[in-house]
């Protein structure tokens, strides 16, 4: 005798298994009851808590249910878009297109959350959700569409059509400023983030933590301590709660920007501190010289009971190259793998060859290169042709040879490693191959990039391009540098104990 649907019901609702619910499947599919009670069944199984969610078998009941309506769709798309499969949402919205289900509020965020997600691969299918929304009039109808549409396309590295979405709007909320906030970051428009925070502000908008962590961090990105220390003024101003986030970002920024001292008083009076606050600590004072600090801060984390991550032994590698701590780098590298089961990202083995390089030991470097267990980007192979420079000598042509060699079949246009070779092969007096190296560079079209460096002055930056004289003020700064080394070639060295001796 077949189970009445109420009973049916009641099992499913007091199930707590994914067991459970496979049974209750299979006696809906020999009682011909799937069509009827199979979306409660799948209401039941997406309200389960991990482990017992099984999202590739809920994709499958809703496929098996004949004609299932769009909210079914609805109730899928959000834990699959999450999942660390997201392409299994963006393979359920084709599939719903297909079958002749529109679109509604519910249904394209989180299909666009997975195309974030998946990246510049699914520009096309971010387009097509996008004429999507306007046909349907959702991207002016419902803020959090084209919200998810800026992120979509910032992700796909398409930041000029996120800031068209955003113009578009005919409303924007706090969100929608912090996206094309988040958008202009990450795709290394951090110059833009004051213009647009200021926008922002003229638009009515209250800021959030949320907007000031990405102001701080573009501040930081820049180097622009000025930028830096207003979004942290704004934020005492405001009285914004100092979140984990927010804080972890302000000291972030101050290491970034130089400020080491004043980023660890603030890191030391904060009364939370997690992962990322730690390995911001030690990335800081690792890239502003101070190793032994950032060393005794490590010991200080595991103590603590802090297990460090990714970032912490990049931030300890860089700081073994800078001081030369042969040992302690390979330590470092054998512990984030083997002790602690970080797999080495290409940024951890490029810092250790930098480790070897640095210090002249390049063969050890070569060798290490060629034994990563995947293939070496061209940012390790430039590491190593730029110890070889460092460290240039005859010893070390074979390796400067083979360098040259798989940088060519990786990136035959960059004129920067062809300048690196012809100097290695000047430095040691190969002018042949010196001079073959720039005829290769003559014959290929490519010129040398101009040199550049900046400078804060009065908030701003001032860049200065090597060969470029239409900067104001050029021939002050020409007189300046020319006093200066005439000063410095009529220094002569003090004698130490002399000036002990003195009243200076």
């Amino acid at each position: 005798m077949a189970t009445p649907p109420a009973a049916v019901c009641a099992l499913t609702a007091a199930a707590s298994t994914g067991r459970h619910l496979r049974q209750i499947h299979a006696h809906l599919v020999t009682s011909g009851h799937l069509s009827s009670l199979g979306p409660t069944l799948l209401h039941r199984l997406i309200s389960l808590h991990p482990p017992h969610l099984q999202l590739a078998y809920a994709h499958r009941l809703l496929l098996s249910i004949p004609s299932p309506p769009l909210d079914l769709f609805n109730l899928l798309l959000p834990p699959l878009a999450s999942s660390p499969d997201p392409a299994a949402a963006a393979g359920l919205y084709i599939h719903l297109r297909r079958r002749g289900l529109g679109p509604d509020a519910h249904t394209l965020p989180h299909v666009l959350k997975a195309l974030a997600r998946l990246g510049p691969g699914c520009l096309p299918l971010v387009a097509c959700t996008h004429a999507e929304a306007v046909k349907t009039g959702l991207a002016r109808a419902v803020v959090y569409v084209p919200n998810a549409l800026m992120s979509a396309y910032s992700a796909c590295g398409h930041l000029h059509r996120a800031m068209q979405v955003f113009d578009e709007m005919p409303r924007w909320t706090v969100v929608s400023w912090n996206t094309v906030l988040t958008a202009c970051a990450d795709n290394g428009r951090h110059d833009w983030c004051a213009g647009m925070f200021v926008n922002m502000l003229e638009a009515g908008s209250v800021p959030n933590q949320t907007t000031f962590v990405v102001m701080l961090t573009a501040a930081a990105e820049l180097g622009n301590l000025a930028l830096g220390k207003w979004a942290h003024g704004q934020v005492l101003t405001r009285r914004i709660d100092m979140t984990l986030q927010l804080g972890t970002a302000v000291v972030n920024m101050y290491t970034k920007c130089g400020e080491v001292s004043y980023a660890s008083c603030l890191f030391e009076n904060m009364a939370a501190r997690n992962v990322w606050t730690w390995s911001a600590m030690i990335m800081g004072y690792s890239q502003n010289g101070m190793v032994r600090e950032a060393l005794e801060l490590f010991d200080r984390m595991k103590d603590a009971s802090v297990a460090p991550n990714y970032v912490t032994f990049l931030g300890l590698l860089c700081g073994c190259s800078h001081a030369g701590l042969v040992n302690e780098g390979r330590k470092f590298f054998h512990e984030m793998e083997h002790v602690y089961g970080i797999k080495p990202m290409m940024t951890h083995y490029s810092a250790m060859v930098d480790v070897l390089g640095r210090n002249g030991l390049l063969q050890e470097a070569f060798e290490f290169v060629v034994d990563m267990p995947v293939e070496a980007d061209t940012v390790v192979w430039r590491t190593l042709l730029s110890a070889c420079q460092l460290h240039s000598s005859k010893d070390c042509i074979g390796i400067v040879d083979k360098v040259q060699k798989r940088l060519l079949e990786l990136e035959p246009r960059r004129s920067g490693n062809h300048v690196m070779v012809a100097n290695i092969y000047s430095d040691i007096g190969l002018w042949d191959k010196a001079a073959m190296a720039r005829r290769v560079m003559r014959e290929g079209g490519m010129k040398k990039m101009a040199g550049e460096s900046c400078v804060e002055v009065g908030g701003r930056i001032r860049r200065f391009i090597s060969g470029d004289e239409s900067c104001p003020g050029l021939g002050g700064v020409y007189r300046v540098l020319h006093e200066l080394n005439i000063n410095m070639r009529k220094w002569e060295p003090v004698d130490k104990i002399l000036l002990a001796d003195s009243d200076l």
